[in-house]
């Protein structure tokens, strides 16, 4: 027992990423079909003159949203939203998803119908079909399974794994938004618990909150792409935090990566909300997550193309691996980029 108690490795010594790896890293593709398996924001299959993508994400009540403070109408919009990201990450179109709930008894069926309120709203916005899924009991509470699919020409597929050296990184909107939203519903949240009497202080902060309760997916930007007669070389979607998503690029492209503080866009909502919780600004963008833009990189010979574009921001170039991810201060000064984002896996 004592030998056996040796060997044992706590998940959260590795963390989401870390527990992926090991579990997959001898997974080997088997089928023509199979193009993209682990690894990327979506898996891609070919099937006649179409790539196909699919992708699946987990929300769990407790861990990835609090019902005290998030509607199930919302809930039920974001939870296809942050598929559909994963699926405009590929620069591919959605075009189907599936939807299984684990429900406890504590929902009534004038519940689940709220929640699949809102499934039908992201639908109908992103034009989208719902085909199918499961529903099960839970002992704990509501988890809700979102499978994403969605087709794309071959040639215009993008993969997190094309930056080259030099290369432009570009975001798209604004970061830390989500972030600083979901610190100012926690602090309300525990206000309530203290006295129920009184009201919430979300005056003149709409923007935030509609970040983290509401997201919406940037399927709008490969139709953007094609008006600027870009590709991009990579991307990937930005739910985990700038920082982490930059390494995951860097790592899948054997790249290094320079991105400059000043140029790292920010509403100043999400400024001024991170001043007023004593947090620095740059690390809400840097670290926050749950903000759904696209990071991608683009040749240094489209500079011309992007650089005035309203939807986007240069933020830094790729740089070779042996120098590493770094951010460069106001100063001058570079400091190692680290992945401290969202891992809901890591302790």
């Amino acid at each position: 027992m004592t030998e056996s108690k040796r060997n044992i490795t706590p998940i959260s010594n590795l963390g989401e990423f870390g527990l992926i790896e090991r579990l997959t890293n001898k997974i080997k593709l088997k089928n023509s079909s199979s193009l993209k398996g682990i690894g990327d924001d979506a898996a891609v299959l070919s099937f006649a003159n179409k790539h196909i993508v699919v992708t699946t994400d987990l929300l769990t009540e407790g861990v990835h949203f609090n019902l005290m403070y998030t509607p199930l109408k919302h809930l039920g919009y974001k939870s296809v939203v942050v598929n559909l990201s994963d699926v405009a990450a590929m620069n591919a179109i959605p075009k189907q998803i599936t939807v299984s709930l684990a429900l406890s008894s504590k929902f009534s069926v004038e519940a689940v119908e709220l929640l699949y309120e809102g499934i039908s709203l992201a639908c109908e916005k992103y034009g989208v079909d719902l085909i199918g899924g499961d529903t099960t009991s839970s002992l704990t509470g509501l988890t809700i399974s979102v499978t994403a699919i969605g087709e794309c020409e071959p040639e215009q597929i993008v993969y997190r794994s094309g930056a080259k050296k030099n290369d432009l990184i570009c975001v798209t909107g604004d970061l830390g938004g989500a972030y600083t939203g979901l610190q100012l519903l926690e602090r309300e949240n525990e206000v309530f618990k203290v006295n129920k009497n009184i009201q919430p202080q979300f005056d003149g902060k709409d923007y935030i909150l509609g970040r983290q309760l509401k997201p919406e997916a940037r399927t709008d930007m490969r139709n953007i792409f094609s008006e600027l007669k870009i590709k991009p070389t990579s991307m990937i979607d930005i739910s985990d935090g700038l920082s982490s998503e930059i390494m995951h690029i860097c790592k899948q492209s054997q790249v290094g990566a320079k991105i400059f503080e000043e140029k790292i866009p920010m509403d100043e909502q999400t400024k001024n909300m991170a001043l007023e919780l004593n947090i620095n600004p740059l690390v809400a963008a840097l670290n926050g997550g749950e903000d759904y833009e696209l990071l991608f990189t683009v040749p240094v010979s489209d500079y011309d193309k992007v650089k005035n574009h309203p939807d986007i921001t240069i933020i830094g170039h790729i740089a070779d691996a042996t120098e590493g991810t770094a951010l460069v201060t106001g100063a001058g000064s570079e400091i190692e980029l680290m992945a401290q984002g969202w891992n809901p896996l890591k302790e």
